[in-house]
């Protein structure tokens, strides 16, 4: 029997399974009070997944309001939060959108499929604003890079984002991998997607104009993914827990392919008015957001959603997040015309509804009205939790832990040898291999460079040609946020800043995911609070604005959280990629450069944690007008020409800077250390920090240039040779690096 409206109101008292949906109590008390009744099966559905917190953000809004309060004023961005994805100009009548978001928990169940549906979903957003997927990248966390359970997950996890964007011939281009205890049984599998597009031709989700039609396009809908990531991305994992573990989605990327260029046609042919992608909580949020955010209703015929199987019921099609779906706003005189394009790429499209002025979202099933509910309630309305927070007991202890008190090595060589074939510190080639970097022949840097750069030019037909360029990098260490989630959040966009300006490009914008455990615990809710107002804080003091982002809560198995884990993506423009800096040494003879100043800051450090499997003590100082002036050193130093080499300072310190500098062309150096203590000025992780090369000729140019800004400039050397050479301290031959180097993943995982 089908739970329609007529019979919710004959039959009050009846229970529905809201507390198996996740909601609460009070929860559903206010639906009912919204709808004057009890809600249908339908609508409860509705109302579960909008209302979870991957959804409706009801625990983070009170924080997150930050980014607007604070934002620094940018004549760049275009969209900012509340779309769904940001969108900022890039100069020449260009435009770039570009966004990141989680799929955690499905890539722990099914790291295949979890992992490439969390692809295909940030492609789909970047879709919906009008805009051709150019590029991804990835954001990786596990646990122990030897425990089981990451041999389980991470190979799947890097199949399934390979199979996806190589299908989709979208290059990835850059991203992180980082391996820690605190990840086991919860990977953080962050995925970011930028699009580029006409400034003039950006799409909205929204539904406005009565009698304008409401399109469903795409895969058909099945089974797979009921409640997913919306209901699953709410809720802990607890060893025997399978019931808050529901499917997993299913991804075709060859179906995302197709849609990518029906959309593309479609926006060309300026037939869709509003347009959205179907992610999280699918049909239901499609609904809901477009109507709210157009003139306020619409009329669904449910029965009319194609189906990939037949005995689905509504509830089901409203939660179902399977993927590869869009929906549009097409006014009927372009109906035809829009079943046409659709028609040509093979995509499946339906007309299911009709925009309104009701101010209400109605849903029938076979004539039979089984939703009728404001659709703001759904979407903007829901609630917002402002949570309890205090300070972790122990956090004090954990800070007057300092690493200070660890005994220091006198062997500096084999200190060097043993961070970089480490597993955070090692390279990332087996993983990186996998992934196509180089298809549609836009990239210009790509892994291992600091950040990835495409040419902006032959994205569209008729583009007209240009050498603009794009720079993107994503940062984040949940160390650093450990010991101090405030400077640890602005750690994080910091490193992203500096890894977009060593390539040259001018940093622009910012986009999250904010990775946190449960914020029903208090001291999870206090370091969430803390990152939230210290990347606020640091974007303000830069002046580049959040485009928006993600909040993924409930990332701990039982009662262990994993280590609070902002991660910050940086975009930045380059006016010409033809002056974009490598990272790596490129030539003999030329001058090495080490920039900023180096302290003894230890806390959370590779070195730390390698050597004696410590945290404690506080994370490097963060210093931000140092940051700002550094990149504007770097920026300008490129567009002039002065740099043939550029790479950011951060986990190792400077060791491990001049080595992979060395390993990236297979070029030498002989350095001499700046201060006396060879240890600090090797392996410090203090901020602000780039090692850059310079011709003979151009050094007195730049040295002058890092004074002005007063950027502090010490030369160390010279590249040239086969060997890394740290005068009086090391000689390591090249060969030795590199098997060092590049020998621990594929020994791991094969």
């Amino acid at each position: 029997m089908i739970d329609s409206v007529s019979r919710a109101e004959q039959t009050p008292g009846e229970r529905l399974p809201y507390v198996e949906l996740g909601m609460k109590d009070e929860e559903y008390q206010r639906v009912r009070d919204i709808l004057g009744r009890r809600p249908t099966s339908s609508e409860l559905a509705i109302y579960s997944v909008m209302w979870s917190e991957h959804c409706s953000y009801k625990s983070s809004k009170v924080h997150l309001r930050q980014f607007g309060t604070k934002a620094p004023k940018s004549e760049a961005l275009l969209v900012g939060m509340g779309e769904n994805a940001g969108v900022v100009d890039i100069g020449d009548g260009w435009a770039a959108t570009f966004k990141i978001e989680s799929h955690n928990h499905p890539s722990y169940v099914e790291p295949h499929q979890g992992a490439a549906t969390g692809v295909g979903g940030i492609v789909r957003d970047i879709m919906s604003m009008g805009a051709r997927p150019v590029a991804v990248m990835d954001a990786l966390r596990f646990g122990a890079a030897d425990a089981p359970d990451t041999r389980r997950v991470l190979p799947g996890v890097v199949e399934g984002i390979s199979s996806y964007g190589n299908c989709l011939g979208l290059p990835n281009i850059g991203g992180e991998l980082a391996f820690d205890p605190c990840y086991i049984g919860n990977p953080l599998v962050n995925a970011l997607c930028v699009g580029l597009l006409r400034k003039d031709q950006i799409k909205l989700a929204t539904a406005p104009g009565p009698g304008n039609k409401v399109v469903l396009f795409g895969a058909l809908t099945g089974p797979d993914g009921i409640g997913g990531a919306s209901v699953l991305a709410s809720a802990t994992f607890e060893d025997g827990s399978e019931t808050k573990r529901p499917s997993v989605q299913v991804g075709d990327p060859f179906m995302e392919k197709l849609l990518i260029e029906c959309c593309l046609e479609l926006f060309q042919a300026d037939v869709v008015v509003g347009i959205q992608d179907l992610g999280a909580a699918g049909v239901s949020c499609a609904t809901t957001e477009l109507a709210a955010n157009g003139t306020g209703g619409m009329d669904v015929q449910l029965d009319l959603v194609p189906l990939r199987d037949p005995t689905l019921r509504p509830e089901e099609i409203l939660m179902s997040e399977s993927q590869e779906r869009m929906m549009a706003v097409v006014t009927p005189a372009d109906i035809p015309a829009f079943l046409e394009i659709c028609a040509k790429w093979d995509i499946p499209a339906t007309v299911i509804g009709e925009v309104t002025d009701t101010k209400r979202l109605v849903m029938t099933w076979h004539g039979e009205t089984i939703v009728d509910l404001p659709p703001g309630t759904a979407a903007n309305e829901g609630p917002v939790y402002e949570r309890p927070f205090h300070e972790p007991e122990g956090q004090s202890a954990l800070n007057a832990d300092d690493p200070a008190r660890l005994a220091r090595p006198d062997d500096l060589r084999a200190t060097l040898l043993r961070l970089l074939g480490s597993p955070n510190l090692a390279s990332k080639e087996w993983v990186t291999g996998q992934y196509d970097r180089y298809v549609r022949g836009n990239t210009v840097l790509a892994q291992p460079a600091d950040a990835g750069v495409l040419r902006v030019s032959e994205v569209m037909p008729g583009a007209t040609e240009t050498n603009r360029g794009i720079a993107l990098a994503t940062d984040g260490n949940g160390r650093y946020a450990r010991l101090d989630p405030y400077a640890g959040a602005q750690l994080a966009l910091a490193e992203s800043y500096r890894n977009v300006a060593v390539t040259g490009a001018r940093p622009l914008a910012v986009t999250n995911c904010l990775n946190f455990g449960s914020p029903e615990d208090p001291e999870v809710m206090w370091q969430f609070a803390e990152a939230v107002r210290g990347l606020a804080d640091a974007c303000k003091a830069l002046g580049v604005p959040v485009t928006g982002g993600n909040v993924s809560f409930y990332n701990q198995t039982g009662a262990a959280p994993i280590h609070p884990t902002p991660v910050v993506g940086v975009l930045g423009v380059l006016e010409d990629v033809r002056r974009r800096v490598p990272s790596g040494f490129t030539g003999l003879g030329e001058r090495v450069v080490l920039l900023g100043e180096t302290a003894d800051e230890f806390g959370g450090s590779q070195w730390a944690q390698v050597d004696h499997d410590h945290l404690g003590g506080l994370p490097p100082a963060v210093n931000l007008e140092a940051e700002r002036a550094l990149a504007t050193v770097l920026v300008e130093a490129a567009t002039r020409g002065l740099l043939t080499g550029s790479h950011d300072l951060s986990d190792g310190g400077l060791a491990i800077a001049i080595a992979e500098a060395c390993l990236a062309n297979d070029v030498g150096c002989v350095v001499t250390l700046p201060g006396d203590d060879a240890f600090t000025d090797l392996f410090s992780e203090s901020a602000s920090r780039a090692l850059v090369t310079v011709v003979p000729e151009s050094f007195h140019a730049f040295a002058e240039l890092c004074s002005v800004h007063e950027v502090p400039c010490s030369t160390l050397g010279v590249t040239g040779g086969s060997s890394l050479v740290v005068e009086g301290v090391l000689d390591i031959p090249l060969p030795e690096l590199r098997q060092t180097h590049e020998s621990p993943l594929p020994a791991l995982f094969g």
